[in-house]
């Protein structure tokens, strides 16, 4: 007689967190598969990358592109403030500051799926009760035990009336997108999908005007009153391929969010300085400047 298979001879099963405790509405954009305290105000997440994600994996499917490192990081400090730091599903996060560095060759597809842990540190933290209003967190990003990446974030949480308020009553349906003007070659940003691309031509070598695209199923896996700011980054991320030299690829990204960025009105990206601590991309709309970004180059 065949005795069933105990439960201890069963493979380990993984699955990603919930996805509504990292904003996202697909299953296939939640990158984090767990998480656990590891003292006051540190955790270790961790993570899968698939090997050939819709956007943020190169075209040859040999690297992981930083920017997937970038919404890691901002999915764990998500599901932290929700899960550890008592803020509530309906709460919007505002991004103020992201800095991330990552380390020239650390970011190669292998055989499996990529399986990182990131151990995050909160500190300046605000609390309202028990709830968080406000933080700065740093996280290193560790494959195979050996560090990546390392980034450090800041960013506030406000309730919806609070957030009614400054949105001054925009929603994802009572706002009106211009038409996506054309965009540039995708393979002049190092794109396979025109629809990827983020920039279309204005004449100048140093300006681009801003696509946007709602129907987008990475930027906009979700509705939005207003421009995402991993869509901002990867148009600085655009601007630094069109303005590097042949055969080096951005690896960093120091960017301050200054005010949202609407959805019904023309947005433009400039390159306003190039030096040794890198391309200087600048966001604007309007008389406004919503978004910089220092983004560094090294040889891939």
């Amino acid at each position: 007689m065949t005795r069933p298979r105990q439960l201890a001879d069963a493979p380990t099963l993984t699955a990603t967190v919930p996805r509504q405790l990292v904003h996202r509405a697909a299953v296939a954009e939640t990158l984090l598969t767990g998480w656990r305290r590891t003292a006051a105000d540190r955790f270790t997440v961790s993570a899968q990358w698939p090997r050939a994600h819709g956007l943020h994996v190169s075209p040859d499917w040999t690297a992981y592109d930083p920017l997937l490192v970038v919404e890691s990081v901002r999915q764990a400090g998500t599901l932290l403030a929700h899960t550890e730091y008592e803020v509530p599903l309906d709460h919007q996060f505002v991004l103020q500051e992201f800095q991330v560095d990552t380390r020239v060759g650390g970011l190669a597809v292998g055989a499996l799926p990529a399986e990182p842990e990131i151990e995050v540190a909160f500190t300046d933290v605000a609390l309202r009760g028990r709830r968080l209003t406000s933080a700065r967190y740093t996280a290193r990003v560790l494959r195979d035990g050996g560090q990546v990446a390392f980034a450090d974030v800041v960013f506030t949480s406000v309730g919806p009336s609070v957030y009614r308020r400054l949105r001054g009553g925009r929603t994802p349906h009572s706002v009106t997108v211009p038409p996506v003007p054309p965009g540039l070659p995708p393979a002049t940003v190092e794109r396979p999908l025109p629809t990827d691309v983020v920039l279309a031509a204005t004449g100048r070598p140093d300006r681009w005007r801003l696509r946007v695209d709602t129907a987008h199923p990475v930027f906009f896996d979700h509705p939005l009153d207003h421009v995402p700011g991993m869509l901002l980054l990867e148009a600085a991320r655009q601007a630094a391929r069109l303005h590097s030299p042949a055969g080096r690829a951005p690896v960093a990204y120091h960017a301050r969010f200054h005010q949202y960025a609407e959805l019904d009105e023309p947005l433009w990206i400039d390159i306003k300085g190039d030096d040794a601590t890198g391309l200087q991309v600048v966001g604007t709309q309007g008389e406004s400047t919503f978004f910089e970004c220092l983004v560094g180059t090294a040889t891939s």
